[in-house]
């Protein structure tokens, strides 16, 4: 069975969040985190790191990168040794590395690679690459015993997150559902409390936050922020 100690998570970089996408109405670093999850039947990466998107979006967001290989060679590791990919969404920040794991599964939901296939979207040579071995997923599914892959559509309508049923608690890899760990903690609150009470002013809180909720998580990782949500 899944252990906490079974996750590892490594860093593929940082950006610029310009102060006119900031919920703070200022500039902010954040991190590109990805998550290495070694399971009996195959180990498994959330997450490719920062693609190359066009001379505007480098000045936009001046995205510093941390090479996969590097990263993986840090922890003891090579693409390789990486059995199976799982994209949260496929915008250029998430799936930058997906060329290098050609022939090899790539989860996703159906919707996102969709909408992975309207201009604009994201860079088409990260997602539709020589070798590129999608496996589409219609909503919640066991990937592994103890895998689920949830959809949390935060971020874009095609969202997905990892829970991972460990021994020693449940863990969600939640890529970009929310930009921080507090985001989550808000709606986390919200949606207990609305729960609880029925609160008319709550009825707009994410229904997907109930079935997380549910599976009882011990803690929340996330794709742009280092910090952990617990549960109080």
């Amino acid at each position: 069975m899944l252990s906490i100690g079974d996750i590892r998570r490594i860093r593929l970089g940082h950006f610029v969040r310009p102060a006119e996408e900031s919920t703070t109405g200022r500039a902010r670093a954040e991190d590109v985190l990805a998550y290495l999850v070694r399971h009996e039947r195959g180990m498994i990466l959330l997450d490719t790191g920062l693609g190359h998107a066009g001379d505007d979006t480098e000045a936009w967001y001046e995205p510093v990168r941390v090479p996969l290989d590097e990263a993986l060679a840090a922890v003891g590791l090579v693409t390789s040794d990486v059995d199976v990919v799982v994209n949260c969404h496929l915008h250029f920040d998430h799936c930058g590395g997906n060329p290098l794991f050609a022939g090899r599964p790539l989860v996703c939901q159906r919707r996102e690679l969709e909408a992975a296939g309207v201009e604009g979207y994201t860079v088409p040579e990260l997602v539709d690459h020589p070798g590129a071995r999608y496996e589409q997923l219609d909503g919640e599914a066991e990937l592994m015993p103890g895998v689920l892959v949830v959809p949390t559509p935060g971020h874009v309508d095609g969202h997905q997150s990892l829970v991972l049923l460990c021994e020693d608690g449940t863990v969600v890899l939640a890529g970009q559902s929310h930009d921080s760990s507090a985001d989550f903690a808000a709606d986390a609150l919200a949606t207990s409390t609305h729960a609880q009470r029925n609160s008319a002013t709550l009825l707009a809180t994410v229904t997907w936050m109930e079935r997380l909720l549910a599976l009882d998580p011990k803690r929340v990782c996330f794709a742009h922020d280092a910090s952990v949500w617990e549960p109080v």
